[in-house]
């Protein structure tokens, strides 16, 4: 039962279910699209675990980023079942946790990727992939009627910066076993060959320290811990000391430093504060913003607005991240300020500082061959990844009629030695804004996408008891038109409120609700033949 991540990319959740047990893999949360205005992020609709509450045993996560792992502080509360998470994936829970006041309320077990866990009627155990963090796993649910694994985000690095290369030793013996189905990632369906070892990205800082003579900044996503200790390496060489730069930076930084995943020498990390005192040239900064996220470090240092890090001719920067789609124009705008500001710009298009964390087809193909699955499901990724990734599944050997693709919310059932579609399942994704959960619905949306696109405009009306309008309304307009300038477009407008009053006194009920709703759709509609615009029209009527 897929609850988040397939035919969509972010809030990766998937539940399997056997009797009166149920196990979930991931409990992730995903960025907000354009639409969601406001919104700070997304995750899954827990409404079927909470209603099967009893059956649960366990929430097994294979990585600690936060498409993973960031809805666990929202979700799990509720459920009252442990977090089974690999070392690096627990402290970065813990520490979500305790940034929601959720600290103590949430059970986290630690796995160390040799161990099997027994949960209800399934056996769990564990497979080491690499990813863009360490400690990256692939789950394997052992169940009555054959094993089913579960991916997670992997790739296959030869030279992986941990050292620690995936088991492929264990990946082998599932095939000799014949796995029973295959769940596996499908961000990269689209792009053929292998993905690039880290080690390329080594040998790009190492050259961009060695000729960089100014003053250092390197943005990259906070995640990505490998690509820190890559600038770690480079400073500790070229004798530059390191700050660092946004609250997720520092988070993730400061946990993988204390558990050793980071190995800094005494006395390298500095204050940002304090970073005036140190020469330009035995200095980097490492800071968050690679997409040009709004409040971002980055973006506010670009735009000027940042309160330690003013940016001059001389510095350098290193945007180390490829553009997420959706968010180009940001980038560019970082990028284009950046520039303004004196500073040279070092990113993918210019030289390669990036590689990513998600197989390609070849290493997909990889996968299959060497688990040698019965059955076949597509997950993380939108739906046309879906359909690339079967389609690499069938170049190798997998029959079309075993390869299942479905959605979130869509279920498989296993039975008579088969998997056909089962019920459809409560799921979807729930808003977080700020300290609410949930509490801003499609209707709350629809309102602000239509004050950002046209505006609002507010109806002032004060009514005597028997509903008689008493002077003439006062209009508020807030992103629709300027008032000075449209002083007849308002008259007219207070002729239209005074004109629907006059219709409807003394037939309304005392709450107003009946001539609220006619002046929002009656100057609604007069608004739109004036001048072809539809703001939000907001009645107030104050009875005294």
């Amino acid at each position: 039962m897929p609850l988040g991540g397939v035919g969509d990319m972010g809030k990766n959740m998937m539940a399997l279910e056997y009797g009166d047990d149920i196990v979930v893999l991931d409990c992730g949360m995903k960025m907000p699209d354009e639409t969601m205005l406001g919104i700070d992020y997304v995750i899954p609709d827990p409404a079927y675990l909470e209603k099967n509450r009893k059956k649960l045993r366990g929430i097994f996560i294979t990585h600690g980023h936060e498409d993973h792992i960031g809805a666990i502080q929202h979700i799990v509360p509720k459920l009252g079942v442990p977090v089974y998470a690999s070392r690096l994936a627990a402290a970065l829970i813990k520490v979500n946790l305790e940034e929601a006041g959720q600290a103590g309320h949430v059970r986290i077990i630690t796995y160390t990727g040799d161990e099997q866990i027994r949960a209800g009627v399934f056996t769990v155990s564990f497979v080491r992939v690499n990813h863009s963090i360490p400690d990256s796993f692939s789950i394997v649910v052992d169940t009555p009627e054959g094993k089913v694994m579960y991916t997670g985000d992997f790739k296959f690095d030869p030279t992986p910066p941990d050292g620690i290369q995936a088991d492929y030793a264990k990946f082998e013996a599932l095939g000799r076993e014949r796995l029973l189905l295959l769940l596996s990632e499908s961000t990269n369906a689209h792009t053929p060959g292998r993905t690039d070892s880290e080690q390329v990205i080594v040998d790009a800082f190492m050259d961009i320290f060695a000729k960089t003579r100014g003053r250092l900044i390197v943005a990259s996503f906070a995640s990505r811990i490998d690509r820190m200790q890559h600038v770690v390496a480079a400073a500790v060489k070229y004798k530059r000391k390191i700050a660092i730069a946004g609250r997720s930076m520092i988070k993730y930084f400061q946990v993988a430093a204390d558990l050793g995943y980071i190995k800094t020498p005494k006395d390298l990390i500095v204050p940002l504060h304090s970073i005036r005192k140190i020469p330009d040239s035995q200095l980097v900064i490492l800071s968050t913003g690679s997409q040009g996220q709004e409040g971002s470090a980055l973006q506010r240092m670009a735009f000027g607005e940042h309160k330690q890090v003013k940016l001059k001719a001389g510095d350098t920067v290193v945007i180390s991240s490829s553009a997420i789609p959706g968010n180009e124009h940001s980038v560019n705008a970082v990028i284009n300020n950046l520039y303004r500001a004196g500073a040279n710009v070092i990113f993918d298009k210019k030289m390669q500082i990036h590689v990513t964390g998600h197989c390609y087809q070849e290493e997909m193909k990889q996968m299959i061959k060497m688990t040698r699955p019965k059955w076949f499901m597509p997950i993380h990724g939108d739906y046309h990844m879906l359909i690339a990734h079967k389609e690499l599944a069938m170049s190798v050997g997998v029959p079309e009629s075993n390869i299942l693709v479905i959605e979130d919310g869509e279920t498989l059932e296993y039975r008579g030695n088969k998997f056909v579609k089962g019920r459809r399942i409560e799921t979807g994704g729930i808003m977080v804004d700020g300290l609410g959960v949930g509490d801003v619905k499609e209707v709350v949306l629809r309102d602000r996408q239509a004050m950002a696109k046209e505006g609002m405009i507010v109806l002032i009306s004060v009514v005597d008891k028997n509903g008689k309008l008493i002077g003439s309304p006062d209009i508020i307009s807030r992103g629709f038109v300027y008032m000075r300038e449209k002083g007849d477009l308002m008259d007219k407008t207070r002729a239209q409120v005074k004109k629907i009053f006059a219709q409807h006194t003394g037939k309304m009920p005392d709450d107003w609700t009946h001539i609220k709703t006619k002046l929002r759709e009656q100057i609604g509609e007069f608004l739109f033949r004036e001048i072809e615009r539809r703001p939000l029209v907001l009645p107030v009527v104050i009875e005294v």
